[in-house]
């Protein structure tokens, strides 16, 4: 469990995060692609958050990371729920 203040730890290694009039950190992961017969077909990438800033987000729902606009595939809150793993789909 992380006692710890949050944005403290998101400092370190965090880009920043805007969704609406929500602004913060997060930690963009390198994306995960589905290939078939040697073709893309979809590239997936994943942002642990703070849970109380972006954890209620939706499918579907605007998010920009490093000035660069993605769509919400999916929200998990990650073990003492302080963070939030969001797949994202660039637009």
């Amino acid at each position: 469990m992380i006692s710890d203040d949050t944005t403290l730890f998101l400092a370190d290694f965090g880009v920043s995060v805007v969704a609406g009039a929500t602004t913060g950190l997060g930690i963009l992961d390198m994306p995960s692609e589905l290939i078939v017969d040697g073709q893309v077909l979809s590239t997936d990438y994943t942002l642990t958050c703070e849970t109380s800033k972006f954890g209620n987000l939706l499918y579907g729902s605007s998010i920009t990371v490093d000035s660069t606009a993605y769509t919400v595939r999916s929200a998990s809150l990650l073990s003492d729920g302080k963070f939030t793993v969001l797949s994202l789909q660039k637009n």
